[in-house]
């Protein structure tokens, strides 16, 4: 099953590597990913494969989501279906 991972907040250093590094202590694989600084915010947008996750997908988002808290960033997980219905006219 695919996933949409969206990241918001103040720009530094190491945010792409603090997320790529606790998508993979549960064993998601990033398929793709876009991120930006748009007016002064970082910005990114993660396609990932769950399917072979160690954890249920209510846990990686409750992981993402803590460490977003840490992190002083939004941090959110959505199926991909549910992302898509989201964002279709």
């Amino acid at each position: 099953m695919n996933a949409i991972v969206t990241v918001v907040g103040q720009d530094r250093v190491g945010i792409i590597a603090a997320i790529c590094n606790k998508l993979a202590t549960f064993n998601v694989n990033i398929l793709d990913i876009s991120q930006t600084i748009l007016q002064g915010s970082f910005t990114m947008v993660m396609a990932v494969d769950v399917s072979e996750a160690t954890a249920s997908f209510g846990e990686v988002g409750e992981a993402l989501a803590e460490l977003g808290t840490g992190m002083g960033l939004s941090i959110r997980i959505q199926r991909q279906e549910i992302f898509n219905a989201m964002h279709t006219l």
